[in-house]
């Protein structure tokens, strides 16, 4: 049952990232995330970056209540939010931005697709009028361009 809520809380992170991406990140906090598009930081870091801790807090809180009283289903909520976490950081930070340079090539398409609807989403360095929020699933017009090809 643990791993079913691990899998399930994983899956359920993908709307719950679009919907952060577009209304939080896209919206209140547009001062956060602006140099993520714009590129107006200075250095390694982004002020983007501050995301990564506040979306860590539900998942640290959830471990430590899942963890009282020994292992309960909070903590798998926990897991499955950090799990999901760092497959972002892989795919969104190390794959499609390169910020360390690895996973360059690829030929699946798959990655392909999220790499060509994550370079649509930063078409706009605005924060309107923005498009592809998602993360793992994108429109599906991004995958035929590279599933047609193999």
């Amino acid at each position: 049952m643990n791993v079913l809520i691990l899998i399930l809380t994983f899956v359920c992170m993908e709307p719950i990232t679009w919907f952060m991406h577009k209304y939080v990140m896209h919206g209140f906090l547009w001062a956060l995330h602006k140099d993520h598009h714009d590129h107006s930081h200075e250095g390694v870091f982004e002020k983007n970056d501050y995301f990564f801790f506040i979306f860590s807090i539900p998942a640290i809180a959830l471990f430590y209540f899942g963890t009282v009283n020994g292992l309960s289903y909070q903590f798998f909520i926990g897991l499955g939010i950090t799990l999901y976490g760092i497959a972002y950081f892989f795919v969104h930070d190390i794959f499609i931005h390169q910020r360390i340079k690895l996973l360059r090539d690829t030929n699946s398409p798959y990655l392909l697709a999220i790499r060509r609807a994550h370079k649509q989403h930063h078409k706009h360095v605005g924060k309107e009028e923005g498009e592809c929020f998602g993360f793992l699933f994108v429109p599906i017009k991004y995958f035929k361009i590279y599933f047609k090809k193999s």
